[in-house]
């Protein structure tokens, strides 16, 4: 399945299910080859990439990421499969174990994740090939630290790694080989004030730094202090975490994720006003040419 090189990734509660066909089209139109849609609180995400596969002819649909807490591995494969034959060779299955708040706000435990990750997997692929889908669904981790990223190379097509800078990107293709895929999420601002820019980047980041302790764990291993958190996060990173400027600036941070090994950037579009809907304007002028 060929992808391309830059794709997008796109939180779509603030839409209407026509509106997000119309984005899916949009995006369509504009060269994208993928469209990464994750798991919120509000559409369940198999039943989304069915009915925007459906409506589309050359678009990917992407999970970026389901959650393996909310069903079991029989469920996610009957899902994929179901998704996979309405539009042979355009589903990419992501999944990841998310974060203890997100869990527990469903009701679940969320205990030993690497473990029942890697608990979940055989059963998947076992689901998987016992009614197989027209064409293999590739299967991709949202991996962060070294034994999740171990699993996603060894028993996965490869990793989607989420809210990282561009020397995790490096990091993790030293660690996995050439071969496994790295679909990175990049989260862009056209926007070239800075003041605007880095304010409407503190608030899309103020939840991952504060509630999501896996991001910010993440980051401190590669390097970050915690004074880089305090009041909203430095500028050092928030210009790390989500590239804002010129058509031109945000290229190069897409440019430097695949020098480092990237096989896929997701581009996550803000907006510098705040709202929760993609920025299109963005995503026409950085499609791929």
């Amino acid at each position: 399945m060929d992808i391309g090189k830059v794709g997008v990734w796109a939180m779509l509660e603030a839409m209407t299910a026509p509106e997000t066909l119309d984005f899916a089209r949009s995006l369509e139109k504009h060269g994208y080859r993928a469209l990464w849609i994750p798991e919120g609180p509000g559409r369940d995400p198999f039943a989304h990439a069915a009915h925007l596969l459906s409506h589309t002819t050359n678009l990917a649909i992407a999970t970026g990421i389901a959650n393996i807490w909310a069903r079991d591995a029989t469920a996610m494969a009957s899902a994929s499969r179901t998704v996979a034959e309405i539009a042979p060779g355009r589903f990419v299955l992501g999944i990841g174990v998310s974060h203890k708040p997100v869990v527990a706000a469903r009701g679940h435990r969320y205990d030993k994740p690497y473990s029942y990750m890697k608990e979940y997997l055989p059963q998947l692929k076992n689901a998987l090939q016992k009614s197989p889908a027209p064409e293999p669904i590739p299967l991709l981790i949202a991996a962060l630290h070294p034994k999740m990223l171990e699993l996603a190379a060894t028993q996965a097509d490869g990793t989607h790694p989420y809210f990282v800078p561009t020397e995790h990107t490096a990091k993790v293709r030293a660690q996995i080989g050439a071969e496994p895929w790295i679909c990175v999420e990049q989260a862009v601002i056209l926007e070239s004030d800075s003041a605007k820019a880095r304010a409407a980047a503190r608030q899309h980041m103020s939840f991952y730094v504060t509630q999501l302790p896996n991001y910010r764990n993440n980051l401190k291993a590669l390097g970050w202090r915690d004074a880089d958190f305090e009041n909203g996060c430095s500028d050092r990173l928030v210009d790390a975490i989500v590239a804002w400027g010129s058509p031109e600036k945000i290229q190069e941070r897409i440019q430097a994720h695949l020098t480092a090994g990237a096989t896929h950037v997701c581009l996550q579009a803000l907006r510098a006003d705040g709202s929760p809907l993609p920025d299109l304007r963005a995503l026409e002028v950085l499609a791929p040419k």
